[in-house]
């Protein structure tokens, strides 16, 4: 779409009137005012270099500023990512909406954008592993923030695109093969040397690849994980899209399900904990996925137990297994294969495999917390057994 040139108002335009209309612009800056960057969507043929090109989110002197129509959502239990803290958004076009679905990702209309912008608060220059961010964008201080990355999902007419982009100064860039940036990380266990990898677009295609067919899907825009409050407020974040007519179809508000966010205590040590699977591995192990053939299913549904990994031994883990005999062993953490490769760092053996240099300690223990919780016993004894007894979740 061509802009429009400026209209002319009041005759001629004069230099007083250039320092004026100056003078009015920086006060539009100074008090908020300023207009909004229009969004602009493009083809597979003319992605842009940079991030800016697409409006949906801009560097802006020390802020991060949003485009037009541009809308902040969040959900209840995050993909780890070494400890970055997100920023999300969604933008589609006017007039459209999303299909409200009870446990798929929501049907988007051809033209959606969905951005994820990766960054670390700083301290003395030193990146900080915090605990949580109340998703408040003009709260964001520029100057006291090390940004990584924004990650752009894009619906063509074809199916969803992945694009990596890499800040560098005031704006990001396409990068498609990647990055890798290496900074220390500070975090309850200390100052760390973090490699930082930003992921190729094929990368991004190995996690949103969630289906048999190999089309990029969204994982995160599901009601289990949007169903919550927002900016510490309780108002509910889909009730709001409801609202604003960005989602149709959706049923009564009690019918929806929803996660937990995995480190509020107010949960039980099982509902925090297969939150956590379910965002964390949920995409790639699960009946419909092409990696079902592993027989370990973590996304958060009714499945069977041996299904969950109780007592239900691996199938082509290889040394991924820690020389442990069962995915979960109940009332034992340390035996079961589940905690042992959320804990490694070894890149043969840990999970998710993408995505995460570093051990989620905290998750670990409340994953942990959960599998020391089950009752009933597998027994190494019964391990050549094809059919072990399961044992009930208590």
């Amino acid at each position: 779409m061509q802009r429009q040139p400026p209209r002319q108002i009041g005759g001629p335009f004069r230099p007083a009137s250039a320092a004026r209309a100056c003078c009015l612009c920086i006060l539009a800056c100074v008090t908020g005012c300023a207009q909004p960057p229009h969004v602009r969507f493009h083809t597979p043929d003319e992605y842009p270099d940079r991030l800016s090109a697409w409006g949906v989110v801009q560097k802006q002197g020390d802020r991060l500023v949003l485009g037009d129509r541009v809308t902040v959502y969040d959900i209840n239990t995050p993909l780890f990512s070494d400890y970055a803290q997100k920023l999300r958004t969604l933008w589609m076009p006017a007039g459209t909406s999303a299909e409200f679905a009870a446990r798929d990702s929501f049907a988007m209309p051809a033209g959606t954008i969905i951005s994820k912008t990766f960054f670390y608060p700083l301290n003395g220059g030193i990146a900080q592993a915090a605990a949580g961010w109340d998703g408040n964008v003009g709260e964001l201080d520029l100057n006291r923030t090390r940004v990584i990355e924004t990650r752009l999902l894009v619906k063509q007419d074809s199916g969803w695109e992945a694009l990596p982009y890499v800040w560098r100064g005031d704006d990001a860039w396409l990068s498609l093969t990647g990055d890798l940036q290496n900074f220390a990380l500070e975090s309850g266990a200390g100052t760390v040397s973090l490699n930082y990898i930003v992921p190729t677009r094929n990368d991004c295609a190995t996690c949103h690849a969630t289906g048999r067919s190999g089309n990029l899907e969204t994982i995160g825009i599901k009601a289990r994980h949007l169903n919550r409050g927002y900016h510490g407020a309780p108002a509910n974040q889909l009730a709001d899209w409801q609202r604003q007519g960005l989602l149709r179809g959706a049923p009564a508000t009690d019918s929806w399900a929803r996660n937990a966010d995995w480190r509020q205590g107010g949960e039980s040590v099982e509902h925090r904990a297969r939150s956590y699977l379910d965002a964390n591995c949920g995409h790639c192990h699960n009946p419909k996925s092409a990696t079902d053939t592993s027989g370990l299913w973590l996304d958060y549904q009714d499945h069977p137990p041996r299904r969950m990994g109780l007592c239900k031994p691996p199938i082509a883990a290889g040394r991924g297994t820690g020389g442990r005999a069962w995915s979960i062993a109940p009332g034992e953490p340390d035996a079961s294969i589940l905690t042992f490769r959320m804990s490694t760092t070894d890149p043969g053996m840990r999970m998710p495999e993408l995505g995460r240099t570093l051990a989620h300690t905290e998750a670990v223990a409340t994953v942990s917390a959960w599998v020391a919780s089950l009752g009933g016993e597998c027994g190494y004894a019964k391990a050549r057994n094809s059919n072990p007894p399961i044992p009930p979740i208590t």
